[in-house]
């Protein structure tokens, strides 16, 4: 097996993919009407775009806003340089103004560039759905000493990682929001963005001064005297009434923009985190996929390896499952606890400074001299403590212990495994949790009928505990919607309901997901897609008789 472990090791992919081929020769039914039906913002997670081999990852899409001149093209000029291992791309708002007619155009200074009318969304919704897809777009060109689009010029923007929509006004319709990942809202000091504004507007849009200044005029002294902030015609009313009012839809809101150099590192950070997601786990919050390292793409290449010794297969699976109850763990709630380490000494200088030397071995010493020399150390035991240091030997040292603080595990915990698959995952569970309670659940399809036979055997107090809900396979997802009904008919709390999973099909996150949204769903690799057998793929085979020899 020494030699499987080494070729794994040698390529690291972010996860297992078809060739074009394969995946054009497939048809994937859905398996229920509920798991096949997304809402139109997902499409781009839907499983028909897992046959078009031009499809992408689902691209993470920014929003960035803020006042005129505030800052916007800064920062994203400094998030695109800091992404630069990444396929990053800038959509500006300004691209989709609509042209002027002639009569407008006559009376240009008149016409409010900052107003929500003055911008094409529909087009801009189209743009950005299509960028979403996969799909290249030819974005138009704006010319400002015209105010008229170039009829024979597009900026071609091709499929990329990230999308950057940047613009004034691109939180004021909700529709856009809708279709952002992230809502950075550049938030720049009013003084700073008119004088950004008028050379800007001066030099790159080739504007005259008493133009831009009277439609945003500013005058003000210097200290001590009256600030007045007068924006005549435009820019204070449209910043006041569209987008101040926007900012509260902001997810991120960066001071100083460009200046602000640690906002945008930790934006950057968050979004190297996001980008190594599977797209589904940007679509539900709830769904965590175990870090892949080279060491689990090794484990997951032997189990999947139908060649594979049944010995070998039970070994690697328990190593992989407990790595997936080990990080399902994690999702418990935690309380903050303090230990005593036996790592502090009280020297014996110190010990005849407060108790005095005595040449006898044994010493009794009373309780109040104790808490003496413990406050004189300024340490703080309770009872138990001081009573096992109220009598010591004369020696060079005595162990005190110094202050540790930590987290205390959840008292109320407990498995339930769905039978027959989900009783190989109770070894790992019980390796993890010392003496914790399994419960089982049998749902089994009664003939051709439709109905569904449960057994189930479960802690009395189960609605009391937070539950740990193995199956090693998650497929459709229609048997693991009825295990996690009966725990909710049980009195468990959605949100204490953890999922454990070894491999995931996208139908089945999307059919348990979208009914029950508060619970966890943790496993270590999402595959495929379902074929029409409503099998993995690429999957492992019926995982069940893999591990109790019952294949044959």
């Amino acid at each position: 097996m020494d030699f499987v472990m080494e070729a794994s090791s040698k390529a690291h992919f972010s996860g297992l993919r078809l060739e074009s081929s394969a995946l054009n020769s497939l048809q994937i039914p859905s398996p229920s009407s509920q798991s096949s039906t997304l809402p139109s913002e997902n499409h781009i997670a839907s499983d028909d775009d897992n046959n078009n081999n031009n499809s992408p990852r689902q691209p993470f899409v920014i929003g960035v806003s803020g006042g005129t001149a505030s800052g916007k093209t800064t920062v994203c000029d400094m998030i695109i340089q800091q992404l630069h291992d990444h396929r990053v791309v800038l959509v500006n708002q300004d691209s989709f103004y609509r042209g002027l007619t002639v009569e407008e155009a006559k009376r240009v200074h008149e016409y409010n560039f900052d107003h929500p009318d003055a911008f094409d969304t529909e087009q801009l919704l189209e743009c950005i759905g299509k960028l979403k897809c996969g799909q290249s777009v030819q974005v138009p060109i704006y010319d400002f000493k015209k105010h008229r689009r170039c009829s024979e010029s597009f900026r071609q923007v091709n499929v990329s990682d990230v999308i950057i929509l940047e613009g004034i006004l691109v939180f004021h319709d909700q529709r856009v929001r809708n279709m952002m990942s992230m809502k950075i809202f550049v938030d720049t000091d009013a003084d700073v963005r008119l004088a950004r504004r008028i050379r800007r507007d001066t030099l790159e849009r080739g504007r005259d001064v008493n133009s831009v200044l009277e439609q945003a005029s500013h005058t003000f002294d210097i200290k001590f005297v009256s600030l007045s902030l007068q924006y005549a015609k435009f820019v204070k009313p449209a910043f006041d009434d569209f987008v101040l009012p926007s900012k509260k839809y902001a997810d991120v809101i960066i001071p100083r923009g460009g200046d602000n150099h640690v906002a945008i590192d930790l934006i950057v950070q968050h979004l190297r985190t996001k980008l190594g997601l599977h797209d589904l786990c940007k679509i539900y919050p709830n769904v965590n996929v175990i870090q892949s390292t080279f060491q689990i793409r090794g484990m997951h290449t032997l189990i999947r390896d139908s060649e594979i010794s049944k010995h070998d297969f039970v070994f690697y699976s328990d190593r992989l499952i407990r790595l997936v109850v080990e990080h399902g763990l994690g999702h418990l709630p935690f309380t903050e606890k303090q230990v005593v380490t036996p790592t502090g000494m009280l020297r014996k200088h110190i010990y005849h400074c407060v108790f005095g030397y005595s040449p006898i071995g044994m010493l009794v010493c009373p309780i109040e001299k104790v808490e003496n020399i413990l406050k004189y150390l300024n340490l703080d035991l309770d009872n138990s403590s001081i009573e096992t240091l109220s009598s010591f030997s004369d020696s060079d040292t005595i162990l005190l212990g110094s202050v540790y603080t930590g987290v205390d595990f959840c008292k109320k915990l407990c498995g339930v495994s769905i039978v027959r698959s989900g009783e190989s995952m109770e070894n790992a569970l019980r390796a993890c949790c010392k003496g914790i309670k399994i419960g089982k659940i049998l749902i089994h399809r009664d003939g051709d009928n439709g109905k569904q036979l449960i057994y189930e055997k479960l802690p009395k107090d189960i609605s009391e505990r937070h539950v740990l809900l193995l199956d090693p396979v998650l497929a459709t997802g229609n048997s693991a919607n009825q295990a996690i009904e009966l725990l909710i008919q049980k009195g468990v709390p959605e949100s204490h309901i953890i999922f454990l999973n070894l491999i995931s099909a996208p139908e089945g996150i999307h059919c348990v997901c979208k009914r029950f949204p508060y619970l966890k769903i943790v496993t270590s690799e999402i595959d495929v897609a379902l074929n029409e057998e409503f099998r993995v793929i690429p999957g492992m085979g019926e995982f069940g008789d893999r591990y109790f020899g019952t294949d044959d």
